[in-house]
Order: C-alpha cells, then sequence, then structure tokens
C-alpha cells in the first residue's frame, strides 16, 4: 500500500474508532473496551510472539481442536475458547480482545508507526489482551511476560491512543472499560515447588507479599485511568489433574488449596479497602475457586463426567505429561473439567465465564461482572 493510501486508511479507521467511542464501543458492546491481563488463564495468544525457547505456549495441536470456525491452535491454553472469551461475549463483543503483541508483531523501521496506530485504533474499538501463559503477580514468577511488563504495555498503548486522538476521548473510554485480572496460580505454584514443608508462617509471608504487589499493581492501572475491575481469583489448583498425578492418593492436593483460600481472602479484603479510597472505582470478584470446587462436587450441572482427569496428556490421570501433538487426547471434550494437565475445558470455561457475567452470589460479588458493565 502506497504511504498517503495507508495514512488515508489509517484516518479512516480512527475516525471509525472515534464514532465507536461515541456511541459508547463497539457496535452491539456493552462497554467501549476491554482490556485483559493475567496468566495462561486468560492468554489469548501472546506467548505465541514469544521466543520459542518459552515452553509456555500453545500454538499446536491438540489445542484449538474444538475452536469455533475450525480446528486450529490459537495460542489458547484449551480445546477451544477460554474464559475471557465468553466473558468479552456476554458484554457484546463480536470476539475477544486480541492479544497486544498480534497488533505489534514485526515492527520495523519504516512499519513501526502504522502498526502502533492500528493498535491504538483496535484498542479504541474493542481493547487489547496482554495476557501471557507462566507469569504471575510477581515478577519473580514466570519467564515470560510478568504482569510488570504488560501493563507497561498497557501504559504504552494508551501514550497511542492519546496521541491520536484526545486525552479527555482517551479518558472516558478507559473509566467506562472493563479491565480484566486472571493471575495468582503460577506465583502458588512456584512458592509450593520451593517450599515444600510449608508451614503458617511462610504462607503469611507470602500472601502478604502477593497481595501487596497486587495493591501496587492496581493502583498502577487505576492512575492510568482504570476504574471497573474484573478479578478472577485464585483456582482451587490442589485439584488440578497434573497435581493429583503427583499425590500418591490421587487425592486433591490441600495444601495448594489452603493457599489459594488465603491468597483469596486477602484479594477480597484488598479490593475491600481500594474501593473505599480510590474515588469512582468499582470491582467484581469472580471465584474460579469456586467454580471448580462446586464442578467436582456436581459435575452434572455443567453436564461433565470426568474431573479428576485431563482430556489430553499421558500418564496417571493423563496429566504427567503436557497435551502435545502425539498426546492422546479424549473423544468428548464436553465431558471433562480439565482439557490439559492445569487448563479447563472450553465446556467448563462456557459455565465459568456465565456463572461469573451473571451468576450466583457464591460465584461472583460483591456484584456480577454483568453488574460492573453496567455501572
Amino acid at each position: 500500500m502506497a504511504a498517503p493510501r495507508a495514512a488515508l486508511h489509517l484516518h479512516r479507521m480512527f475516525l471509525a474508532a472515534a464514532v465507536a467511542v461515541a456511541a459508547g464501543g463497539a457496535a452491539g458492546a456493552k462497554v467501549p473496551a476491554m482490556f485483559v491481563f493475567g496468566d495462561s488463564t486468560a492468554d489469548v495468544g501472546n506467548n505465541d510472539y514469544l521466543p520459542w525457547s518459552i515452553a509456555a505456549r500453545a500454538d499446536f495441536p491438540h489445542n484449538g481442536v474444538d475452536f469455533p470456525g475450525g480446528s486450529r491452535p490459537t495460542g489458547r491454553f484449551s480445546n477451544g475458547l477460554i474464559g475471557v472469551d465468553f466473558l468479552a461475549i456476554a458484554m457484546g463483543f463480536g470476539s475477544s480482545p486480541p492479544p497486544y503483541l498480534s497488533l505489534m508483531a514485526d515492527i520495523n523501521i519504516t512499519e513501526g508507526t502504522r502498526n502502533r496506530t492500528m493498535a491504538a485504533a483496535a484498542a479504541y474499538m474493542i481493547g487489547a489482551n496482554f495476557a501471557s501463559g507462566g507469569s504471575g503477580l510477581l515478577d519473580s514468577t514466570g519467564s515470560t511476560i510478568s504482569m510488570t511488563q504488560q501493563i507497561e504495555y498497557f501504559s504504552d498503548l494508551k501514550d497511542q491512543m492519546s496521541a491520536r486522538l484526545s486525552t479527555d476521548s482517551v479518558s472516558a473510554l478507559l473509566s467506562k472499560s472493563v479491565f480484566l485480572i486472571s493471575s495468582g496460580a503460577n506465583d502458588a505454584f512456584d512458592f509450593l515447588s520451593g517450599n515444600r514443608s510449608l508451614d503458617s508462617t511462610a504462607i503469611q509471608q507470602f500472601s502478604e507479599a502477593m497481595i501487596s504487589t497486587y495493591d501496587s499493581h492496581i493502583k498502577t492501572l487505576y492512575h492510568l485511568g482504570a476504574r471497573k475491575f474484573a478479578v478472577i481469583n485464585v483456582p482451587l489448583i490442589g485439584c488440578c489433574p497434573y497435581l493429583r498425578s503427583q499425590n500418591p492418593t490421587g487425592e486433591c492436593v490441600e495444601t495448594l488449596n489452603q493457599l489459594a483460600k488465603s491468597l483469596n481472602d486477602g484479594i477480597r479484603d484488598l479490593f475491600s479497602n481500594l474501593s473505599s479510597e480510590m474515588q469512582g472505582m468499582k470491582y467484581s470478584i469472580a471465584s474460579a475457586y469456586q467454580v471448580v470446587y462446586s464442578l467436582i462436587q456436581n459435575p452434572h450441572a455443567a453436564g461433565l463426567e470426568e474431573v479428576k482427569s485431563a482430556c489430553c496428556g499421558g500418564g496417571r490421570f493423563n496429566a504427567e505429561s503436557g497435551c502435545t501433538p502425539s498426546s492422546r487426547y479424549c473423544s468428548d471434550r464436553s465431558k471433562y473439567l480439565f482439557w490439559d494437565l492445569l487448563h479447563p475445558t472450553q465446556a467448563t470455561s462456557k459455565f465459568a465465564g456465565l456463572a461469573f457475567y451473571d451468576g450466583a452470589a457464591q460465584f461472583v460479588s460483591p456484584i456480577s461482572i454483568k453488574q460492573l458493565v453496567e455501572a
């Protein structure tokens, strides 16, 4: 495309974006945009753009075997869609916000400005996803895109948006948009691996460090313009197939579940305190912990049958190894709680997404994500 034509195309994109903002977001959407941060429970493909040496990736079969529109791996750690996809659809978006790194891919000297402009325009019309599988709340967790870096990417994107449209327009959009965060499980896994004999003092110190870090991240996002926070708490991680496979009894690892509960108690108190301190802040906490617990207790509520073993993998509970192109996988994914050794199936994610958006108080509080969207 010739330079003048490219400039005209980008100008038109921003005109369309400005119209979308004035109308309240993308056509049919209930909020202007959705910005996503977190780990593999929210990653829609950012890790695809990291070096191949990064182990936390899902851009290969059998991941995506049930992805709508055709079987293909998308970077989601799932056989299909994940929770953030279903939440985006519930909010009225046609699809989940794109991975940020896909918008910024292949930037070079001549294309850099164009790609950044396209990224900013896309963010205006739907938002962006910064989540990275393997990351945590703590910068020391994992080797992918840390939460600190994810927020820095968002800050850069905000600058690009503000440089092309008025600061007031950007501030208005961000104040009405939903900022979704799903993180903490990988920090807990790392903590357990380095502290096999956990005592109450070690758990308390770790939990305090986690909550302090969470506090810092939320305040940074708030100062960047975020006002509506949808938080997915730490799941019942001790019951994932991998942990069962490592437990001689085959039961859940209750130490990890107690650690997750401790973190979730801290997250609940943190957001309650922050909302009273920061003017205009609203929040909803979706309980991944409670969803997994309830499905293990009553799998038929979501049409599930198998809640202990992974659909795709190998070894005991089909979870001693991850899901790879050579792994065997179950024929009916809709009956399984877990897709691989750690992650839920599309069926589970759909149940969770609906429960988080407009479900009972046991799954989402103090308000539902639907109420957060409408606030």
